[in-house]
């Protein structure tokens, strides 16, 4: 479940599954791993919107995420 800035909430599909792929390659809580995510979320039939504040909304979420998820598996 990602949840926003504004407490709304998103399923997403393969989103601990990307996140631990991308944490064994190495990848740093980043802008650029954020749009990985969305990236491979994407190839996953996950519905992103193509609007770029949306995408930030996005991001901005997934990277917070990430974040956790890093400091939790370290």
């Amino acid at each position: 479940m990602l949840i926003f800035t504004d407490n709304t909430k998103a399923s997403v599909k393969g989103l601990d599954e990307i996140m631990a792929e991308l944490y064994d390659e190495g990848c740093r809580p980043t802008y650029e791993t954020a749009e990985e995510i969305i990236k491979r979320l994407e190839e996953k039939k996950n519905f992103i919107p193509s609007s770029e504040s949306a995408r930030r909304e996005y991001a901005i979420a997934l990277l917070r995420e990430y974040r956790a998820f890093s400091l939790v598996t370290e």
